[in-house]
């Protein structure tokens, strides 16, 4: 597998790495589905184990992941995996507890205490504020800047990081939060990385940066043929794309081109779509969910470099 420094961390991480949202299995928060349904236990553990093996050694989760099953999971593997071979990263900051807004630095602190007791560590490699809802006039931005940092000087977590669905929402906070490491949601059909300004920043200040979601929640990989409804607690029923007949549709005729144009790759849709978002960052990884130890294996033949050529031509599919 091939590796990558993460930015101003210094660290080598894999540069396709493992995201463990779909671990904690179908979930809701209050009336809204936030999880992954049909995920098994033993599925997760074995992804981890082949993970593992395949040299992916980032491991990306958060503190609501399964109201931490996912954070649980994971730290059951150390009986089987040396803690200190895996960059671990998990996140705070989607659960309000018994508070009317985010980011209530006590409620923090129980939080970031709780993922480490699941964890079974005493100290992660990477803490990400999980989102930007500081609040509607920005007023829980500093708390929450100074509890992570805290964190840090109380050698519960190596790194900071600043995560979002949108790129200029990082963007508004980036330079104050200075963090180590960006995660924002990324891939071939939704990407405002570059025109948000979100790429150039990065670059002039060698961050690390992860893109979370890069299959856009298995839609990418042509596998669906009709609008598809999921399972109570499964988050991608409030995707719309997925009862969209039409973007469906393109998914699947983009999925055989890039069958036709990568056929001497072992996994070419998703040597096409994934590969094409490591081209343009030398800090870059993708955290690629890993249901299960063949999607794991995939993930192995994944991280290589393609043309920029080839770049240009997969991103011209996905223009809309």
């Amino acid at each position: 597998m091939n590796q990558i420094i993460l930015g101003k961390t210094n660290q080598k991480v894999s540069s396709v790495s493992l995201g463990t949202w779909s671990y904690g299995g179908a979930n809701v928060s209050g009336e809204m589905p936030v999880g992954w349904a049909n995920q098994a236990d033993e599925d997760s553990r074995q992804a981890l184990q082949t993970a593992y093996e395949s040299g992916i050694n980032h491991w990306d989760t958060a503190d609501v992941y399964g109201n931490g099953k996912s954070e649980q999971i994971i730290g059951s593997m150390w009986e089987y995996i040396p803690r200190n071979e895996i960059f671990l990263a998990t996140k705070v900051g989607w659960n309000k507890g018994q508070h009317r807004d985010w980011y209530h630095p006590k409620h923090m602190r129980f939080q970031m205490e709780s993922s480490l007791e699941r964890l079974k560590t005493d100290c992660v490699d990477l803490l990400y504020l999980h989102h930007c809802n500081f609040g509607g006039q920005d007023e829980r931005f500093d708390e929450a800047i100074e509890t992570v940092r805290r964190f840090q000087n109380e050698g519960k977590t190596k790194f900071i990081g600043l995560s979002d669905w949108d790129s200029y929402k990082i963007m508004k906070f980036i330079e104050r939060c200075d963090p180590d490491v960006v995660q924002p949601y990324r891939n071939v059909w939704d990407d405002t990385y570059e025109s948000s300004g979100l790429k150039n920043y990065i670059e002039e200040n060698n961050l690390g940066v992860c893109f979370f979601s890069p299959l856009m929640h298995g839609l990418l990989t042509g596998k669906y043929s009709k609008p598809t409804a999921f399972e109570k607690g499964d988050f991608r029923e409030t995707i719309n794309e997925f009862k969209n007949q039409t973007t469906i549709d393109k998914m699947r005729k983009n999925a055989d081109l890039l069958k036709k144009r990568f056929n001497s790759h072992p996994h070419p849709i998703m040597h096409g779509v994934i590969d094409t978002l490591l081209s343009d960052s030398k800090n870059s990884c993708v955290l690629l969910g890993q249901r299960n130890p063949e999607q794991a294996s995939t993930a192995k033949s994944l991280g290589v470099s393609i043309s920029e050529e080839d770049v240009k031509w997969v991103k011209s599919l996905y223009k809309h």
